[in-house]
């Protein structure tokens, strides 16, 4: 019977990999709640169907 095993990923790419993914968290939640609360007529109906679609309130 062969064994297989999983590749190791050395660990700072790893960390480097979730600080990425952090901070591209952080700046889509960002945009969705600033064209969320935005004031500016443009920008709330440019976003609109989107926050709609994600069951986001904005009225």
């Amino acid at each position: 019977m062969a064994t297989t095993t999983a590749p190791v990923v050395p660990t700072s790419e790893r960390s480097e990999a979730l600080q990425a993914a952090g901070i591209a968290l952080l700046l889509g939640l960002g945009l969705v709640f600033l064209t969320g609360f935005a004031y500016p007529e443009a920008i709330h109906n440019a976003a609109h169907d989107t926050r709609h679609s994600l069951s986001f309130p904005c009225h």
